[in-house]
C-alpha cells in the first residue's frame, strides 16, 4: 500500500456510473497500492466522501443524481481535497466549469488507464515532499505562507486555497523573479505539459482573486507577456 509520511495508507474515492470503468480503474489503483472506496452517483459520493476522508477524489462530471459539478461545490465548501474531473472529449464547459469551482486536474475520456494513474500519482507525490526539502515559511510584505500546516495568510488574514493553488503559489514564491512558462508550472505543479495551458490561467486567476487587492493590477503574481508568470 501506498503510505504518507506518518505510515497512513492513501485512499482514493472513485465516482463513477460505469461499472466496467469502476472494475479498471480500481484494479488498476490497487495495483500502485492505492486504497479505493467506489461510489456511483452523486449522492452517494457525498456520503463516501464524509465516512471515508479520501486523500485524493477521482470525479466524473456526468453522474446520475447529482451531477459532477454541484459534487465538487459541496466537496469545496468544506475541504480542500484534490480532485481529478473526468470528462468527455469535447465538453470544454464542463473542464473549465471544474476548474473554475477547484478541481485540481482533468483526463478527458476515453483515456488511457496509465495516464489517470500517473495524474493520481503525480498529485500524492506532491502531497508527500518532505518538510526538510522547503522552508517553513515564505513571508513577502503582507503574504505569509507557511508550508507544513499548508496556510497563507495576507495582511493576518488566513486564505482558503485549494490543493492546487497552494502548490502553484509555492512553486512561483519559492523563485521570486523567476519567470516561468505555462509549460513549466505544467510540469511542475500538474507533473506533466501535455493538457490546455488555460489551466494555469485559471488557476492563476483564483489565486490573484484570493491573494491580491486589486487582481487586474496584481503585486505579488505577474504576467510575463508571452510567456507565463512570475512572483515580484
Amino acid at each position: 500500500m501506498v503510505q504518507d509520511l506518518q505510515g497512513v495508507t492513501r485512499k482514493i474515492l472513485l465516482v463513477d456510473d460505469e461499472p466496467s470503468l469502476q472494475k479498471m480503474l480500481t484494479h488498476a489503483l490497487e495495483r500502485e497500492g492505492f486504497q479505493i472506496q467506489v461510489a456511483g452517483d452523486g449522492e452517494a459520493a457525498l456520503e463516501a466522501f464524509k465516512s471515508y476522508e479520501p486523500h485524493l477524489i477521482v470525479l466524473d462530471i456526468m453522474l446520475p443524481k447529482l451531477d459532477g459539478t454541484e459534487v465538487i461545490r459541496r466537496i469545496r465548501a468544506q475541504s480542500e481535497v484534490p480532485v481529478i474531473m473526468l470528462t468527455a472529449k469535447d465538453d470544454e464547459i464542463d473542464r473549465v466549469v471544474g476548474l473554475e469551482l477547484g478541481a485540481d486536474d482533468y483526463v478527458t475520456k476515453p483515456f488511457a488507464v496509465r495516464e489517470l494513474v500517473a495524474r493520481v500519482r503525480a498529485i500524492m507525490r506532491r502531497a508527500a515532499v518532505p518538510a526538510g526539502q522547503r522552508p517553513d515559511e515564505l513571508t513577502y510584505d503582507r503574504l505569509r505562507i507557511n508550508l507544513p500546516s499548508r496556510r497563507v495568510s495576507v495582511d493576518g488574514t488566513e486564505v482558503d486555497l485549494t490543493y492546487t493553488e497552494f502548490e502553484l503559489l509555492v512553486t512561483l514564491a519559492s523563485s521570486p523573479g523567476r519567470v516561468f512558462s505555462r509549460s513549466a508550472l505544467l510540469r511542475r505543479v500538474w507533473g506533466d505539459e501535455f493538457r490546455d495551458e488555460r489551466t494555469v490561467d485559471v488557476h492563476i486567476r483564483h489565486l490573484r482573486e484570493k491573494i491580491e487587492r486589486d487582481p487586474r493590477n496584481p503585486e505579488f503574481i505577474h504576467t510575463a507577456r508571452g510567456v507565463g508568470y512570475v512572483f515580484r
